[in-house]
């Protein structure tokens, strides 16, 4: 498990979910991994538990000059930058349900989710390849996106185009480090319906919570929410140099939905492939 040995990533968004789970498998491929976010102590937390090779330090990915003072830090102990994943994100939805459809969302919500999603995303990229440039490093940035930013989402307008802009904005910086002849590769993974703690005040607890999963993911081919070491998984991968001539590409990792429509199969055809 050496497939990141000696190189220094950094993970936005790392205290819990997705960005959790990709921190992990970076230091058990033997990177060692700054987690940033700005929710402190489960961040802490999530560092501590990785041990030596892991290091928590606050970072609000909205604010440039935080991005600015991360980056220096980075670049003074470690002396180099090989990967960052821009993970942190939000859906709108974190303060309860309301409607973000294109007729009735605000502006102001408007401007929240891209402020996270999108201004981050451009603000680490950029700053990613400053350091990376000074540091010599060979690097890879890896962008989360979403299967929202592939298709249309009546109900959450913001969030998909943060997402769709997010993808467009991987492509760009792609094919600007190839320009400035920089061996610097950018790539985003979409996901659907992973399960991580967002979920959890949607499908609630008790005896129809089962339920409420299995109506959650009656679209998918697989019939099955995904989990976040599936998309660390991917992440390993583009960071390592098993993935160097892959660049500009959009991974997409939704149990089959984006494919299109299947039939269920009924109890009896299951059965008789088994």
């Amino acid at each position: 498990m050496n497939r990141l040995e000696g190189r220094t990533a950094l993970v936005t968004g790392a205290s819990r979910g997705i960005g959790a789970a990709i921190a992990h498998s970076f230091v058990e491929n033997g990177a060692f991994v700054y987690l940033t976010d700005i929710d402190d102590v489960p961040g802490r937390a999530a560092a501590n538990e990785l041990g030596s090779q892991a290091r928590y330090l606050h970072l609000d990915v909205r604010e440039e000059s935080e991005w600015q003072a991360v980056m220096t830090r980075v670049a003074e102990e470690q002396g180099v930058l090989n990967v960052l994943v821009n993970n942190a994100g939000i859906t709108g939805f974190e303060g309860g349900h309301s409607d973000h459809g294109p007729e009735h969302a605000s502006l102001a919500q408007w401007h929240a989710v891209h402020r996270t999603n999108l201004d981050g995303v451009f603000l680490g990229c950029k700053y990613a390849i400053q350091t990376m440039r000074s540091t010599a490093s060979q690097g890879s940035i890896i962008n989360i996106s979403s299967r929202s930013g592939l298709v249309g989402i009546p109900g959450a307008a913001a969030y998909a185009s943060s997402k769709a802009a997010v993808r467009n904005h991987t492509k760009t910086v792609a094919l600007y480090c190839a320009e400035q002849g920089l061996p610097i590769r950018c790539n985003s993974i979409h996901p659907a319906a992973i399960l991580t703690p967002m979920w959890e005040p949607v499908l609630g607890e008790g005896p129809d919570r089962e339920i409420r999963m299995r109506e959650f993911v009656k679209d998918c081919p697989m019939r099955r929410f995904g989990r976040p070491d599936e998309v660390a998984a991917l992440a390993v991968l583009l960071a390592s140099d098993e993935a160097t001539y892959m660049n500009g590409t959009e991974l997409n990792l939704d149990g089959g939905i984006l494919a299109g429509a299947v039939a269920a199969p009924v109890a009896s055809q299951a059965s008789d492939r088994n």
